[in-house]
């Protein structure tokens, strides 16, 4: 029995950004590993990019996520994330 799949996980109908060719997929042609999504159409896969670096932007800026002002050097909460806070 194999442990990892060959084939690639998704829906056909689904769209995905490829971080690996820089394309917009439908379904599953590349591995989870190197997809962002699934998103609900082919413009929001197209934006994953931008979406990512938004989200990014907004966790950077975000006291839950990178604390400036705590005890801790690093800001490391040792995983938790903001639910610990």
């Amino acid at each position: 029995m194999a442990l990892f799949r060959k084939r690639a996980a998704g829906r056909p109908g689904e769209w995905y950004y490829c971080l690996e060719h820089g394309t917009v997929e439908e379904g599953p042609q590349c591995p989870a590993r190197n997809r962002l999504g699934p998103y609900p159409s082919r413009q929001e896969a197209e934006n994953a990019m931008n979406t990512a670096a938004e989200r990014n932007q907004s966790w950077e800026n975000d006291p839950r996520w990178h604390d400036k002002g705590g005890s801790d050097e690093g800001g490391d909460d040792g995983g938790k994330g903001p639910a610990a806070a």
